[in-house]
């Protein structure tokens, strides 16, 4: 399996103006949050997504219960692999009982906007739409240990209650995105 670590992107960059429609076809734009918004770049096939799934979930209801905005996005090139086709995003959704927006990237301008490279790809914004966190749930992988999600957990409590971003902060690892050619 190839692991491809997240870009590490500069904190305190602004989050990328972007609309993208879910799997049903509904247009999504992000607002303006009172608390932040999350977002995950994800897909469907990945064993990285799937060996956190359900961590997804539980991040989702501290997101709700926190006026933390979190929102997945599916950037992968679909006619090179089918299994993250919008209609499989529904499945996985269901499967899993993600109820955060899952929106499809067809044209992967909004991933590269993101300078998103690997799935799970992890941004937190502040309420001012600046870049708090971005890297790792934790320190699990597929092969290696249970998922907590606590460095992302770590950075929200952080952010809620005012403090600096983590000083510490592990690039996401998983696989590359399906780029188109």
């Amino acid at each position: 399996m190839a692991q491809t670590p997240s870009a590490m992107i500069p904190l305190h960059t602004t989050m990328p103006e972007f609309s993208l429609e879910d799997a049903h076809g509904k247009i999504f734009i992000p607002s303006d949050s009172p608390n932040g918004t999350l977002i995950v770049f994800m897909c469907n096939h990945c064993p990285f997504v799937i060996h956190v799934a359900g961590m997804l979930s539980e991040i989702a209801s501290i997101c709700a219960t926190s006026n933390i905005d979190m929102i997945g996005i599916n950037s992968n090139d679909i006619e090179a692999y089918p299994d993250d086709s919008p209609e499989q995003m529904i499945a996985i959704a269901e499967k899993y009982s993600w109820n955060f927006p899952y929106l499809f990237d067809a044209d992967q301008e909004v991933a590269k906007a993101f300078q998103a490279t690997c799935t799970p790809d992890v941004f937190l914004y502040n309420d001012q739409r600046r870049l708090y966190y971005r890297g790792q749930f934790d320190d699990s992988r597929p092969s290696d240990g249970v998922v907590t999600g606590q460095d992302l957990k770590n950075a929200m409590n952080l952010m809620l209650e005012g403090h600096p971003p983590p000083e510490n902060q592990k690039p996401a690892i998983g696989c590359n995105i399906k780029w188109k050619i």
